[in-house]
């Protein structure tokens, strides 16, 4: 993964024995006198993001600078900051990157009609989309030709979703909450079908599904599951902490969707306060304040070094007791895209 990893973030820190058990015990009430820190297991960095990140990097070795990536490869500031320092060009829109270049499509997919720009200005591509996001669009693709309308719950603008409904935009429809599904109406007798972005928060997913099937009782729900495991496994571990904590950080850039939902999932599970940070710079000492357990974990999409930059932080204002909370064990791995994978030596 190059240079943007390092070694465990609780090397250097007083540790205690992972916790392995989902529904853990609030903290006894001598354990509360000193100031400690649960770190979520797992967190930062999913086989998806992984992926896309070493597409970028072997691109890079492979073909040299100046490379492009449509959008962000993954929504991380400091990822996309280390790749730009490397001479890789993010760009909004396809048609900005040179008539012949290479250029790599972000872990969030994209539709048909990129593809197609693509070949018309003769590029060289590389396909980071996470497989999980793949997936989804193949289901797109499958219930539209067996005849369903695509209910897509998703964020509205979020790339992932836009790059989806383009499988099908005739038949795809995006809702986000209540007010999108108030205003879906269908002929009697339409087959309808629900599919979701990889990313939602698993709780906030269902009720939206909930007020779907009141309001459309013929709606049928896919073979398999659209939120990602990664997604899933970072929620359980923030529930798992939350009761514990008087203060939840979650490293992650504003415009990462799985992100977010962790800041959401935290105040929603017994969390007083909860913030979402790029950076250690960007914590307020002053949310310490009576504070003596704070939980932390960090996006899908988010680099270690960075959970380390907090944790260091937290050891400054004595909160150098750190206790991992395990509530699963990721390790999954996707392959590189086939022009990227080292050549098979011949036998």
């Amino acid at each position: 993964m190059g240079d943007m990893t390092e070694a465990s973030p609780v090397d250097n820190f007083t540790t205690i024995a992972p916790t392995t058990t989902i529904d853990s015990p609030r903290l006894d009430a001598d354990r509360r006198d000193s100031k400690r820190v649960l770190l979520a297991a797992p967190r930062g960095y999913c086989a998806g993001v992984d992926r896309a990140v070493e597409t970028v990097e072997k691109a890079l070795e492979k073909h040299g600078a100046p490379l492009y990536v449509r959008k962000e490869i993954v929504h991380n500031k400091h990822v996309v900051k280390t790749l730009e320092e490397r001479g890789v060009i993010f760009v909004d829109q396809t048609t900005e990157v040179p008539e012949g270049a290479n250029v790599v499509f972000s872990a969030h997919g994209v539709s048909p009609q990129v593809h197609l720009e693509a070949k018309q200005l003769n590029l060289k591509t590389f396909d980071a989309t996470c497989p999980l996001v793949t997936k989804v669009h193949n289901e797109v693709k499958r219930f539209a030709k067996q005849g369903y309308q695509i209910i897509l719950i998703g964020h509205h603008g979020h790339e992932e979703v836009e790059g989806t409904a383009g499988e099908a935009p005739d038949v795809v429809h995006l809702v986000d909450g209540q007010e999108d599904v108030d205003a879906l109406e269908f002929p009697e007798g339409t087959k309808l079908i629900w599919l979701s972005q990889t990313t939602l928060s698993v709780d906030e997913t269902m009720r939206t599904v909930k007020l779907l099937h009141e309001k459309f009782p013929q709606l049928e729900t896919p073979p398999s599951d659209d939120i990602c495991y990664a997604t899933q496994n970072r929620q359980v571990a923030v529930k798992a902490i939350a009761p514990q904590v008087e203060l939840m950080i979650v490293v992650g850039s504003q415009n990462s969707s799985n992100s977010k939902r962790l800041v959401e999932v935290a105040l929603q599970h017994g969390t007083k306060e909860s913030y979402l940070v790029d950076y250690a710079e960007q914590v307020d000492p002053s949310w310490f304040d009576g504070v003596t357990s704070v939980g932390v974990t960090s996006g899908a999409s988010v680099p270690e070094l960075l959970v380390r930059g907090v944790l260091e932080l937290l050891a400054e204002h004595g909160f150098s007791s750190i206790e991992e909370v395990t509530t699963a064990t990721e390790d999954l791995v996707f392959s590189l895209p086939r022009e990227l994978r080292p050549a098979r030596n011949a036998s």
